[in-house]
């Protein structure tokens, strides 16, 4: 398999002949929420400028990338995993299983799937883990920017469920913010109650 030279940003076309899809993740570490991941094949003629690890983009810019990656992609799919699959299965189950489902939910089928991380969810098709794949190569940045902004939207509708958490704020991730309003308000049902400080409140 032929590589670019590992000290520079991996595109795409490192991969010759292969019809790739990036896929990636958002939503590990919330105490709420599902967990979301997506799968983005980029078309080599319609390249998007600004691509990204999602983390290093503003909000307004996520959502202007993903607005183009959604109108251009070959393809592109979004999954998630609920709470409940979380506690049943445990996170780093759920997100391998959200991010097959997004490469299975593709409208065309990819030779190689790149998945962001060190390990990669059994697939029907070949895959390939890139550790900070996200920064890497650009169809897992496009694959970042989508699962952010699809789970951000999902937070938003949980601040509107149950406002008293401040979900558009910390997004369910466990920030002081969230703590205490997780104490003064007790459990929801969008709170991952395997998750330690959720555990802990309910006894």
């Amino acid at each position: 398999m032929k590589k670019t030279n590992p000290n520079l940003p991996l595109f795409d076309d490192a991969w010759h002949g292969e019809l790739i899809c990036g896929v990636d993740e958002a939503g590990r570490g919330p105490l709420a929420g599902p967990v979301y991941a997506a799968a983005v094949i980029l078309d080599p003629n319609k390249p998007i400028d600004g691509l990204r690890d999602s983390k290093k983009l503003t909000e307004a810019k996520r959502d202007a990338l993903a607005e183009k990656i959604k109108a251009h992609a070959l393809a592109w799919s979004i999954a998630f995993c609920t709470e409940d699959e979380i506690d049943a299965i445990n996170i780093l189950q759920a997100s391998m299983l959200a991010m097959r489902r997004a490469v299975e939910g593709l409208k065309v089928t990819p030779t190689l799937a790149l998945i962001d991380g060190n390990r990669c969810p059994m697939m029907p098709i070949r895959a390939e883990a890139i550790v900070k794949g996200d920064a890497k190569v650009v169809a897992i940045s496009a694959a970042s920017i989508l699962a952010k902004t699809a789970r951000d939207a999902v937070c938003l509708q949980m601040h509107a469920q149950y406002p008293q958490y401040a979900f558009d704020q910390h997004k369910g991730y466990p920030t002081a913010l969230h703590l205490a309003r997780l104490r003064e308000h007790g459990v929801s049902p969008v709170h991952r109650k395997s998750y330690a400080p959720v555990r802990a409140l309910l006894g």
